[in-house]
């Protein structure tokens, strides 16, 4: 075994370590939150706070990976609307802290899942059926406009699903709608979290992950295509800033 080896070996092993924890934890807070049926969201969220807490402590101590925020004072008094890169499962945890009290906008599916998905019905996770258009974007407006009324922010990946470190997924143009609709500004959320944390991978490769919040995007005078192409914009372009691949 050459010594240039040993670093892919740690990173394997610490890798491990995270993965033997971070599974049962997750079931173990997915089992409390149920149990927290009969008090109120704001109850649940504190208690999803300890957990997003832990693992990311957890992810510093085995992966040797943090991160560090940059437009904090960004995110607004008011609910909002959350447009995030979508790289890796590091966001749907990290944005729980970054973030104040939020839904997020997901496939219907995600809820069959055990565990997981019985967390996002409890934390009252808007579900969209993919593929119906114009029925996905009224049942989005509708369930948002209530969230951020409750001062709940919407978290919204506007790419629809994980895409790889480096490349650009179709931004859609629901999120976008849900502003116009609504005149709730739009603060993107540009990360380079793929690059450590990679999508479908089992290793976590140690480093300091680069989130970068601009600021809000107001609808005012805007449609919703020119909201979709302003935030977009702003997010390629931090993306090609932090982006080291």
């Amino acid at each position: 075994m050459t010594s240039s080896s040993h670093p892919d070996i740690l990173i394997w092993l610490r890798s491990l370590a995270f993965w033997i924890v971070f599974p049962v934890s997750l079931v173990l807070f997915a089992t409390l939150l149920i149990l927290t049926i009969p008090f109120s969201l704001q109850t649940r969220w504190a208690l999803v706070q300890y957990w997003v807490n832990f693992i990311l402590w957890w992810l510093r101590v085995t992966c040797k990976l943090s991160h560090e925020v940059q437009g904090a004072e960004h995110i607004t008094p008011e609910a909002g609307i959350v447009f995030s890169k979508h790289q890796s499962t590091w966001e749907t945890i990290a944005l729980q802290q970054i973030f104040p009290l939020q839904v997020w906008v997901a496939k219907r599916e995600l809820m069959w899942i055990p565990f997981f998905g019985w967390g996002l019905a409890l934390m009252k996770c808007i579900h969209i059926k993919r593929g119906t258009g114009k029925a996905a974007i009224k049942q989005l407006v509708t369930q948002g406009k209530a969230r951020m009324e409750e001062d709940i922010w919407v978290v919204i990946f506007p790419e629809g699903t994980r895409i790889a470190a480096g490349k650009k997924g179709r931004y859609r143009i629901g999120g976008a709608v849900l502003a116009e609709q609504t005149g709730r500004s739009i603060v993107p959320v540009a990360h380079n979290a793929g690059e450590y944390w990679p999508r479908r991978s089992f290793i976590k490769r140690p480093g300091v992950i680069q989130v970068r919040i601009g600021a809000p995007i107001s609808p005012a005078g805007k449609t919703a295509q020119q909201l979709l192409d302003e935030a977009s914009d702003w997010i390629e372009g931090q993306m090609a800033e932090i982006t080291t691949l």
